[in-house]
């Protein structure tokens, strides 16, 4: 005998969405599933993967610990050391490395100071002789050379 319940009592759902309530709710398309795993083999978040697929972020997660990215199924982008040329391994939903270890790295970026990117020159005036200088790093550096600060620091002492 089939179940029936008054129309009100069912709050404009068809009886069997209502007593069955775990079968309703919105499901993924298998296009927005496909979307996150290529988010996630890209190392996204699950902020930004939420914010890429306009899906809310706690479903982003469910989906992301329910299925998770395997590491030898990330794609090798580059994979060797730019030093030593050595195969590097790359860790899932971290930066990718550049280079094997500190030795390596150090090594390649004394071999190539061109291309750091110094962004934090400042040109000051020393406070002994007037001149104007450069300084990287240090916007409250007051002398232009070691020698200015002690002939300063003598002349002080004599005003004493």
């Amino acid at each position: 005998m089939p179940i029936t319940v008054p129309f009100s009592f069912c709050r404009g759902l068809p009886v069997e969405e209502y007593l069955y309530p775990q079968k309703r709710g919105v499901f993924m398309t298998d296009g927005e599933r496909s979307r996150i795993i290529a988010l996630q083999y890209k190392g996204y978040g699950y902020k930004r993967i939420a914010a890429e697929t306009g899906l809310a972020q706690n479903t982003v997660k469910s989906f992301c610990a329910r299925h998770p990215v395997q590491v030898e199924a990330l794609p090798d982008p580059n994979g060797l050391c730019r030093n030593c040329q050595a195969p590097l391994a790359q860790t899932p939903h971290k930066r990718k490395r550049m280079f094997c270890s500190d030795a390596c790295r150090m090594a390649w970026w004394n071999a190539h100071s061109e291309r750091v990117q110094r962004k934090a020159y400042y040109t000051l005036t020393c406070r002994n002789c007037g001149k104007q200088f450069e300084s990287y790093g240090n916007a409250r550096r007051q002398f232009c050379s070691r020698d200015c600060y002690l002939e300063f620091r003598r002349k002080e002492a004599n005003h004493e």
